[in-house]
Formats: structure tokens, C-alpha cells, sequence
């Protein structure tokens, strides 16, 4: 019996004392859904759309002196589409993270792999956790950090091809770039948090296999915290051209200002502002410039309202969006609920189109798109299982019909019900 407790403690001993550290966890997440005018208004002919999506995940992650790696295989499906007897389903099983970390110092380190690429809010890079499949990168990243400076620089880029080739090819037929190139510095003083971020996006010239369009994204995001108030103002301009060599002028601008009561209430008024398109000025100087902000690799859910009506997989004219809102959270121990309402608006004119087609009038509607209702519950049983609920309802304008077809006066709304697990197996 003394051999063996010797042989446990000398294992614990290699683990925990300069030897290879090992972890293995997983997440198994179901969310059923209820979509009655998600993502665009829904017509009084249809009926709401009622599923469950399931993502699993398992991690590997492995950690020793100067290097750590980690890979994540995910398969996402949706209940019931595949039969009982299914043999394979390649479309379903993916390699969502694989990658590799060297620390030539203490403060320089290089990422090679496919990988996430989170930062600050994640309102221009991020994971897109809300997604079932998520987003990640296949990317080399260089990282500065200077603990005593508080200060973090990141150097990251990708080039994407669909596959080996001999001669040089257009990347074509996937939703990505062709080249990216990123520079993000962060430094903290007191109680401010200071970033830059510029991103150099690359997208595949139509014209010549050797050519890339580049856009490119600059600005800064800064956080002020102490004690219970928070505030946070950001801003960033777009340039360069677009896919179609059209100029790009654009911006995002946004502020939020956050207090909470006795660590558990949040009280919280924002507005962001992206620019969009006039939809009534047909003027050659003006069609000839790309006014409307692209979020790019942002997490899109958390920001414009949990019915993903922008910037989420769902066009809207281009005409840009104001988008004020109040946001509410309470938290107790093991359960917390949110309130959001978003008040949502045109940045630039809306063409009337019924108007345009019975007088030839070039007629602006009225900017408001719509007011939405988020409401959304969590509780935390134990460290390894959450379940979380939400329900939202859209309050629509005839304007937002006009964008995203469908009609505004019908009930628009929105529910799930999501199960987390989150097992340990090694760690």
C-alpha cells in the first residue's frame, strides 16, 4: 500500500513540477429554437421555424516549458438530419482549433495554426461563440507582452489557398479572404485600457489570379473601469477598395456607459453608429464610394440585438445602422437575467420603393427600422452544466419591410432553450 501511494505521489509530482501538463474537456451543447421572424420578418403565409442545433466539442490541450498546443474537433449538426443507420457525415465533423505556441523569451512568442482570433470586444475579430460552428482563422501570429510595461503587441497574418497548386490560381468559391494582415497594441495606465487594432483584408481580384483588392480597418477601443462604473467609447474608419475596386469610405463609432449597483445590478445606455449607403442619391460621385461599415470577423450576435437582424448572415440594404439601446442585467450566485431593448435606425436613406414605382419619385422613408425586446435567463447548477433561455420580440416598421421583405405588422419573435455541458476529463 506505501508502494503505491509512493508511485501517486510521484506522479502528481511530474505533473505539477516542470513536466508536460496534459488536458482533456469537452462541450456538448443542444439549443432548440423557435424562429417566428428571425433574421428577416416573417410573412402571415408562413409558419415558425422549430429545431434543435447541437454543437460537441473536444479539446486537447497540452503545456510544457516553452511550448503549448491545443486542438479542438467539433462536430455541429442539426437533430434529425442524419438517418439512425448514418455510416459517415464529413459535412458535420471539423477541426475548429490546431494549433502550436513557442516561447523564444519570456515577453516573444509565435502561434502557428488554426486558431480564433479574439480581441477586446470581439467587435471586429472574434469566435463567434453564439454560432454553433464558430469562427477560427488558419493564421501565424507573432506576441509581445510586457508585464512590468503592461503593455501587448500582436502580429498576426494569413494566406489562403483552396488546395495545392503548381501555378497560381483565383481563391474562389468560399466565404473568406484571400490575404489578412493585422497589427493589435494594448496597453493598460491605471484604471484605462487602450487598444489599436488595424486589419489589412485582402479579397480575391475577379480580374487577375495574381491581384488582390485591399481594405483596410483602423481605430482604437478604450475601457475605463473603477469600482462600479465602466465606460467604453471606440471608433474605427474603413478605406482602401472593395471586391469591386470601388473606393471605401466608412466608419463605426460607438460608446457605452455601464454602472453597477452593490456587484449584482448593471445599468447600462450605449449607441453605436455604422455608416451605410444612400439608397436615394444616384449621383455617379456618390454610387462610385462604398459608404457602408463591414464588421468584418466580428462577434456580431452580442452587439445589434439577439434576432440577428444586422450584420449577422442578413443583408439590409447597405444603409448602415444607428442602433441605441438600454441594457439590464442582475446576477445572483448561481443565476443571472439580462433585459436589453434596442432602438434601431437607418444611418442613411431608405429608398421608397413603392413610391419609386408609381411616380418615378425618388421618396426617403422614415428611418426608424424597428424596436427589439431581448430577454434572457441563465442558471449555473454546477461547474459543468449551464442552462440558459431567451425569448426576443421585434416591434417592426414599414421601413424594415421594405428592407428585408416579409410583412412588419405580423408578430415577430424569437426562443431558445440551451443546455451546456462542459466535462472535465483530464486536467
Amino acid at each position: 500500500m506505501k508502494l503505491k501511494l509512493f508511485y501517486v505521489a510521484l506522479f502528481l509530482s511530474m505533473v505539477t513540477e516542470g513536466y508536460p501538463q496534459f488536458s482533456l474537456t469537452g462541450e456538448l451543447r443542444p439549443r432548440t429554437e423557435y424562429r417566428h421572424g428571425f433574421r428577416t420578418l416573417i410573412d402571415s403565409a408562413q409558419y415558425a421555424g422549430i429545431f434543435t442545433s447541437q454543437r460537441t466539442r473536444l479539446n486537447f490541450g497540452y503545456s510544457h516549458e516553452k511550448f503549448k498546443s491545443a486542438i479542438t474537433l467539433q462536430d455541429v449538426r442539426t437533430w434529425g438530419n442524419q438517418s439512425q443507420l448514418n455510416l459517415y457525415d464529413a459535412n458535420t465533423s471539423s477541426l475548429h482549433e490546431a494549433w502550436g505556441e513557442y516561447s523564444f523569451m519570456n515577453k516573444l512568442s509565435l502561434k502557428a495554426g488554426r486558431q480564433e482570433l479574439n480581441y477586446d470586444d470581439e467587435r471586429l475579430l472574434g469566435g463567434v461563440g453564439w454560432l454553433q460552428q464558430g469562427r477560427s482563422h488558419d493564421a501565424m501570429l507573432l506576441k509581445f507582452s510586457d508585464d512590468s510595461m503592461q503593455l501587448k503587441i500582436h502580429i498576426g497574418g494569413a494566406y489562403n489557398q483552396t488546395a495545392e497548386n503548381n501555378i497560381a490560381t483565383s481563391y474562389t468559391g468560399i466565404n473568406n479572404y484571400k490575404e489578412m494582415y493585422f497589427l493589435w497594441l494594448n496597453k493598460k495606465i491605471n484604471d484605462i485600457s487602450i487598444s489599436i487594432l488595424e486589419i489589412n483584408n485582402g479579397i480575391q481580384s475577379p480580374v487577375s489570379v495574381t491581384s488582390t483588392r485591399f481594405s483596410y480597418t483602423a481605430g482604437t477601443h478604450v475601457e475605463y473601469r473603477k469600482d462600479a462604473i465602466f465606460i467604453n467609447p471606440r471608433y474605427y474608419f474603413q478605406g482602401g477598395v472593395d471586391a469591386n475596386k470601388k473606393d471605401i469610405r466608412a466608419y463605426m463609432s460607438g460608446l457605452d456607459l455601464q454602472y453597477t449597483v452593490k456587484k449584482k445590478i448593471m445599468i447600462g445606455l450605449g449607441a453605436e453608429i455604422s455608416s451605410g449607403q444612400n439608397q436615394t442619391d444616384t449621383t455617379k460621385a456618390y454610387k462610385d464610394v462604398t459608404r457602408n461599415f463591414n464588421p468584418l470577423y466580428g462577434t456580431g450576435h452580442k452587439f445589434n440585438g439577439y434576432m440577428d437582424y444586422f450584420f449577422a448572415g442578413s443583408a439590409h440594404g447597405n444603409i448602415g445602422l444607428n442602433n441605441f439601446y438600454l441594457k439590464t442585467r442582475y446576477k445572483a450566485e448561481k443565476w443571472w437575467v439580462a433585459l436589453d431593448v434596442h432602438q434601431f435606425m437607418a444611418n442613411a436613406d431608405v429608398l421608397d420603393k413603392k413610391e419609386l414605382a408609381s411616380t418615378g419619385n425618388y421618396k426617403t422613408m422614415n428611418s426608424n427600422l424597428g424596436t427589439e425586446i431581448d430577454l434572457t435567463f441563465a442558471y449555473n447548477l454546477n461547474g459543468n452544466f449551464t442552462l440558459q433561455a431567451g425569448y426576443s420580440h421585434l416591434l417592426a416598421t414599414e421601413t424594415m419591410e421594405s428592407l428585408k421583405g416579409g410583412r412588419y405588422d405580423e408578430m415577430q419573435n424569437w426562443a431558445y432553450l440551451m443546455l451546456i455541458f462542459k466535462p472535465v476529463f483530464l486536467k
